[in-house]
């Protein structure tokens, strides 16, 4: 099981208190406005809103707040010009991060992403620097209560289009093209599957070990990162220990 997977269920936890003061629903709000503005306001033929707009409903974002947001982009004027910008660093340890961020100003952007991990011990890297050790890939996450039979969900997955699957902690980790990932999250919920969470992501394709100490000033660099306003996501290729996962 990758550590995304583990670190994804912490943060959906996490995510629930978020989403109380309104962060969540901004970040993902951000992340419809775009969808829609390069791929127009019908989700039937737009499948990064598709997925964006199901990323709203796993936040229970109310359907106006999606709708607003929509309209916001694809009316007169074509709402505000966000940028999607990503910044490579090195974190405690050396492990490498890609931070992803949603601008409408990059130089306060990169100021408070540089000072965030100037303070935890981090720096900005060059481009190229680290984004080297990372692959795009979609990756739906299923949460196995009782009564969930494994072994179908493992075959209606591959027949998605799933290209690896894996069990860890009751979470069923597929992961997919990135082409792929809406289809296969789709095609699971419109057979009864209760989807956690589907995205794109940048999944490391090594990790490095951390020991508990490493682990605690990443975890909390990740938390800080992403309590940015502009930044929606950090990946990291920091191998966390189940004992830091506990804790966070």
């Amino acid at each position: 099981m990758s550590g995304h997977s583990k670190w994804s269920t912490i943060k959906r936890a996490k995510g629930a208190a978020d989403a109380k003061r309104g962060k969540i629903f901004t970040k993902v709000a951000r992340e419809i406005m775009v969808a829609a503005k390069a791929g127009g306001p019908n989700p039937d033929e737009n499948s990064a809103l598709r997925l964006a707009m199901a990323k709203a409903r796993q936040a229970n974002m109310p359907k106006d707040n999606v709708q607003r947001a929509i309209d916001r982009a694809t009316g007169a004027g074509g709402g505000e010009d966000w940028q999607e910008i990503r910044y490579e660093a090195y974190g405690p340890g050396g492990v490498a991060l890609l931070i992803d961020a949603l601008t409408d100003n990059r130089n306060r952007t990169v100021s408070d992403v540089r000072s965030t991990l100037t303070k935890a011990g981090g720096s900005l890297g060059e481009t190229g620097s680290v984004a080297w050790t990372f692959e795009q890939k979609g990756v739906v996450l299923i949460d196995l209560g009782d009564g969930v039979d494994e072994e179908d969900l493992e075959l209606q997955a591959i027949d998605a289009g799933a290209e690896d699957i894996e069990v860890d902690g009751g979470v069923l980790e597929i992961v997919t093209a990135p082409a792929d990932v809406e289809a296969v999250r789709s095609g699971l919920e419109g057979n009864g599957a209760t989807i956690a969470s589907a995205e794109v992501i940048m999944r490391p394709t090594n990790t490095i070990g951390v020991d508990e100490s490493k682990g605690r000033q990443i975890v909390r660099l990740i938390e800080s990162l992403e309590d940015l306003d502009d930044v929606q996501r950090v990946s990291t290729n920091a191998d966390l220990p189940d004992s830091v996962l506990a804790e966070a």
